[in-house]
């Protein structure tokens, strides 16, 4: 151990050390091995080697279930500690790779370059691991802005799953998605964008029902506090200039303002809105999510824009001072939601498809890598612009579904005229379609999966899902009005 190696000296000694230091962040025990110390070396590798087989195993196995469970708490956590401690774990594992190599042998000039570049490459090793540490905890807190943390499953509305069947028995979940436009100096919250995505829990299959804001003579649930107080329909004196306020886009607002409908509890909007979408639509609402229209602003610049094809010159601002040229190209987050939510020359239904354009255009160019390098970006954007009742709880299950669901079917109605008069809606017609929208998705689902499953045909992906082509209206990212 004491006499000197013939690779320790000199312009190629330096570079040996350097060498098999920089192996070594790839492939611990490398440097042992080199250094003679076999057993640490072996040691070190045959681990390491395990870890990563472990790890890609668990990732193969878990697929779509394994992104779930990141955004249960305790997962977090553990992620969050175990990436802290790898970050120091690799960090002084370099150090050693590099001590037991024997560096003092060098001479004085390769001893300065192999020592600052072997912290450098500590630093750089470590860098990952606390990447994903500071993820983790970013996560974390994100998702603890927006749900209720303590929240169980047996919260939701249609009862507690069993392990084996997270869903209960449910062959389909319902969930209301809205787009809202409060901000900080304008009272109340009023959904202008409301959409039903009813998921086929099998399949992932999806079908979007789509409500226009200014549907009018809401009917409401027999029994409810609103059917009391609006058993004709909600009708509500105009406005001096005409306009009216009795829409669907105001319920929520209405419940909100008026407790004294409700025996004096407050906060009423949102489960009354869902109570009156489920009534008008004839399914049962399981959970809403209430995004800023506004705030997507903020998560479209985290992105770095969005790439869309205005079909048509937009002119929007209070005085129309503003203009979107028509053509393709990346718009910033303000003239990308001034693209999706102007009236002028407009009307609400071409408004419903604009925005609808807006979301479809986020939700696929958002890719992985994209995210990733702008991780901390949108989650600082996305605070405050998220409001939902989905459990906590519910995550795990939720997110492995929401991703099935993103490379599935996806079918929709738009009840608009000329198919419904919004200003007197035929509420037996949209209960029918919408009956009908469901039934068929889940008849072209369990096709397709005994089609997929028989022998000979593609099976299906580690996700559940059977492997086949997604239906959409338009090229990625383009609206064509």
């Amino acid at each position: 151990m004491g006499a000197a190696l013939p690779w320790t000296s000199g312009p190629r000694g330096t570079a040996a050390v350097i060498g098999w230091t920089a192996l070594s962040a790839v492939l611990p025990g490398a440097a042992h091995l080199r250094a003679g110390r076999r057993r640490t070396g072996f040691v070190l590798a045959g681990g390491f080697l395990a870890a990563c087989a472990g790890g890609a195993a668990t990732a193969l196995a878990g697929g779509a279930r394994l992104a779930g469970r990141l955004a249960d708490p305790v997962w977090l956590r553990s992620l969050t500690a175990v990436a802290a401690l790898a970050a120091v774990a690799w960090f002084a594992l370099l150090v050693r790779s590099y001590v037991v190599l024997r560096p003092g042998r060098l001479p004085p000039a390769g001893q300065v370059v192999s020592g600052v570049l072997a912290g450098t490459l500590s630093v750089a090793a470590a860098l990952p691991f606390a990447v994903a540490a500071q993820y983790a905890l970013v996560s974390q807190e994100a998702l603890d802005a927006v749900f209720d943390a303590p929240a169980t499953v047996a919260a939701a509305p249609t009862g507690a799953p069993v392990p084996a069947d997270p869903w209960a028995g449910r062959t389909r979940v319902n969930v209301l998605l809205l787009g809202g436009d409060w901000q900080p100096d304008r009272v109340g919250v009023r959904t202008d964008s409301i959409n039903l995505a009813s998921v086929d829990v099998r399949t992932g299959d999806t079908v979007l029902l789509s409500l226009p804001r200014n549907l009018e003579k809401v009917r409401f649930p027999p029994g409810s506090p609103m059917r009391r107080a609006f058993p004709g329909g909600f009708r509500l004196p105009a406005n001096p200039d005409g306009s009216r306020e009795d829409l669907l886009f105001s319920v929520w607002e209405y419940a909100e303002t008026h407790p004294e409908l409700f025996g004096g509890r407050r906060h009423m909007g949102p489960q009354t809105l869902k109570e009156t979408i489920g009534h008008t639509l004839g399914v049962q609402v399981d959970w809403y999510a209430l995004v800023n229209m506004w705030g997507l602003a903020r998560m479209i610049d985290a992105l770095g824009g969005l790439t869309l094809t205005v079909p048509a010159d937009i002119v929007f601002g209070k005085h129309d001072e503003g203009l979107i040229k028509a053509g393709t190209r990346r718009l910033r987050g303000a003239d990308a939601m001034w693209f999706a939510r102007s009236r002028t020359n407009s009307d609400d239904y071409t408004r419903m498809g604009r925005q609808r354009c807006v979301m479809d255009a986020l939700l696929h160019q958002a890719d992985p890598a994209t995210v990733l390098l702008r991780f901390t970006e949108l989650a600082r954007a996305s605070k405050g612009m998220f409001r939902t009742d989905v459990p906590r709880a519910v995550l795990p299950e939720l997110v492995p579904l929401a991703l099935k669901a993103r490379d599935a079917r996806i079918s929709g109605v738009q009840f608009v005229p000329p198919l419904v008069n919004t200003g007197d809606p035929d509420f037996s017609l949209i209960r029918r379609l919408s009956a009908k929208a469901i039934r068929e998705s889940t008849r072209t689902g369990a096709r397709s999966t005994a089609e997929a499953s028989a022998p000979g045909r593609p099976t299906a992906d580690p996700s559940g899902s059977a492997a086949r082509p997604r239906a959409t209206a338009t090229p990625r990212g383009i609206c064509a009005g």
